[in-house]
């Protein structure tokens, strides 16, 4: 067989060619766009089918330098904690708690499941953790952020598992989010709100600012500085004799360093210049992430992993009806964002604001849920989730 060997830099060279790849293609599948399939995943999936075929036809096979893809990660998950605004919570009232409360919940139960879920029908409590709040919840960022702490722990096909599972929690998310709206509008004859008159708070309108020159330097310096003290804090918080992944290290000192701000914006913290850095950090990272799919690790896992994987997409349901629509005040406002919830707890905001926009076009919109959905989804959670599945991967480790 022959075998191709790359160094970092080729690496990340081939990772920006997977992204032109995938955005090529994905512009024309429609598809892709329908279900909002990430840019990477789309190049990553040709990417990796390409390699399957080397390793069927045992022609070639492709060694990569992976060494950058953990720096990326750091940039995409410190990005995050500058989000993670405890005032702005504050500002955004009850209902804002309760759906991040919710979530949270949620993200106890998807882990419960995977775990309990994985024992009863035999296999490795890792592949439970890998199939739960990791892809669904986390998404394709967070499985490839955790797949080397579940690899480090003895689950060695653990990439291959939870981006395949986070693939899956995508059209999910994205096919069941639009019934669930519906149902509990029709059902419980749900009309539309007058939310619309209601003071909503503009929290994107927030984080903006004008991209400067001065403003990504500072962000570049104030974002190594973030990694450096995460790296510090998840050695620290790792005496616990807990695995902590250096990305919770990231969230949190970046997050305390928002937090502990004051109104002269001493830290010069540019949000734009942060968000901008951390997506073109999480494109490449998770480019680099699909090409370390191996495909045809998955022929033994298939059967489990599906019971699994159904095993969530019940449970979101059972959830979002029962819970979110409930306590989320059981009007056409939860409705939407009971829709909403099923699209970001088993894929990704973006598929959660598809099925709002979807829902809203034939119902009628709702601020409410179109404010809530994306700041619980986009801002809070993952900083939560980060710790739930810190502690479910140890519990599953010493199962």
């Amino acid at each position: 067989m022959f075998t191709i060997e790359l160094n970092m830099f080729y690496t990340a060279a081939i990772a920006v060619l997977v992204l032109l790849l995938g955005s090529f293609v994905k512009k024309r599948v429609h598809i892709l766009e329908r279900f909002c399939i990430p840019v990477p995943v789309v190049g990553g999936i040709i990417f990796t089918t390409m390699t399957l075929l080397g390793y069927i036809t045992e022609t070639f096979m492709i060694k990569f330098d992976f060494v950058l893809s953990d720096f990326f990660m750091l940039i995409f998950y410190t990005s995050i904690g500058f989000t993670a605004s405890i005032p702005l919570l504050k500002k955004a009232g009850k209902a804002a708690i309760v759906f991040l409360i919710l979530s949270s919940l949620l993200v106890i139960l998807q882990n419960v499941w995977g775990i309990v879920g994985s024992l009863i029908i035999g296999v490795d409590p890792l592949v439970g953790v890998a199939t739960a709040s990791i892809p669904m919840t986390g998404g394709h960022g967070t499985s490839a952020a955790f797949a080397p702490d579940l690899v480090k722990l003895g689950l060695e096909t653990a990439t291959t598992i939870t981006l395949s599972a986070a693939t899956f929690g995508l059209v999910a998310g994205a096919l069941i989010g639009g019934p669930v709206g519906k149902f509990l509008i029709e059902k419980k004859s749900k009309t539309k709100s007058a939310s619309e008159e209601e003071n909503i708070i503009d929290f994107e309108s927030t984080m903006e600012n004008v991209i400067t020159a001065k403003g990504f330097r500072e962000s570049a310096y104030l974002m190594l500085i973030s990694i450096g003290l995460g790296t510090i804090l998840s050695k620290l918080l790792s005496l616990s004799g807990l695995n902590f992944p250096a990305s919770v290290g990231g969230m949190l000192a970046s997050a305390a360093i928002l937090n502990l701000n004051n109104d002269e914006n001493r830290f010069h913290v540019h949000h734009s210049e942060l968000e901008l850095m951390g997506e073109i950090a999480l494109s490449i990272f998770l480019a680099m992430s699909m090409m370390k799919l191996k495909l045809w690790e998955l022929a033994e896992l298939a059967t489990p992993m599906l019971v699994l994987l159904f095993g969530q997409v019940i449970l979101m349901v059972l959830f979002g009806v029962f819970l979110t629509f409930k306590f989320m005040g059981g009007d056409y406002d939860a409705c939407i964002i009971t829709a909403g919830h099923c699209g970001f707890g088993l894929g990704a905001v973006p598929t959660a604001m598809a099925n709002m926009n979807t829902l809203s076009e034939k119902y009628g919109y709702s601020p409410k849920a179109f404010f809530l959905v994306p700041l619980i989804g986009s801002l809070f959670i993952n900083v939560i989730n980060s710790f739930v599945i810190t502690i479910a991967m140890n519990i599953a480790a010493n199962l």
